[in-house]
């Protein structure tokens, strides 16, 4: 974000504030990932991170909460996450409304074999948490039926827009396809596969105009998750006070 911010490096009561904060409510929760930037929309930079309770011995983070301390109040507000423990918590600041203001994305891994993410995004505009973006809606809303076809295809229908795509899988190894095919290229048996749910949120500009469109990727899998056949890449930008569908691609992998 660019503009005559305070940095708050003048504002020395705020930054006691923040460190007698930090000293005497997380005891227990230990900051996992911090960022500034102004999320309130009062041009004054705000102090962003998330605590949570690590596990020992263990990267594995339980109750993670997102805080916000208002630049230049030096309040502190929490807002515990639906979805509130994994691994690796991250947050990025970024402008994903095209109001000028810095929106909260967080990110947590889980151990899922399938790469499963969390993700939310928030809006904090006059200290005022609102929710943006929820992953678990998101995969209600983003379904998708893969199914076999004769003749070493399978076709994925992505269900919200009613496309469909091919995946060639002709370049298999010859066991995998003779588990599956006859000697014609007819299936032995009806087969399905499926689409995990969010598996990564990426912030991307693809238009520069300083403000944030995301990347989702959900992974197509086969008979089982390591059956890997590629990728749903769905890009989604605000409008009308929610995220849309802009484009959607479908990335293979070769064989």
């Amino acid at each position: 974000m660019k503009g005559n911010y305070d940095d708050g490096r003048h504002h020395g009561k705020e930054q006691v504030m923040f460190n007698y904060y930090s000293r005497t409510t997380m005891n227990l929760h230990s900051m996992v990932s911090f960022a500034r930037g102004d999320v309130t929309g009062d041009r004054v930079l705000d102090n962003v991170y998330l605590t949570g309770i690590k596990t020992p011995a263990s990267p594995f983070t339980q109750n993670i909460t997102l805080n916000v301390q208002d630049g230049r109040t030096g309040e502190v507000k929490s807002v515990p996450l639906r979805e509130n423990a994994g691994y690796n918590p991250t947050i990025f600041l970024g402008d994903f409304t095209g109001n000028g203001i810095d929106d909260i994305l967080i990110s947590i891994a889980t151990a899922g074999s399938g790469g499963i993410m969390y993700h939310y995004i928030y809006s904090f505009l006059e200290n005022t948490p609102q929710l943006l973006f929820d992953f678990n809606i998101y995969n209600e809303q983003y379904q998708y039926v893969v199914t076999y076809q004769d003749h070493y295809k399978v076709e994925v229908v992505s269900e919200i827009n009613n496309k469909k795509y091919l995946i060639d899988i002709s370049t298999r190894g010859a066991g995998y396809l003779n588990e599956i095919y006859d000697a014609n290229g007819k299936l032995k048996s009806p087969i399905t596969g499926f689409v995990n749910p969010l598996s990564g949120l990426y912030p991307v500009d693809f238009d520069s105009n300083k403000v944030f469109e995301l990347l989702a990727y959900q992974k197509i899998a086969g008979r089982y998750n390591a059956d890997s056949l590629g990728y749903v890449l769905n890009t989604l930008g605000w409008k009308d006070n929610r995220f849309v569908l802009q484009n959607q691609n479908v990335a293979i992998f070769g064989y």
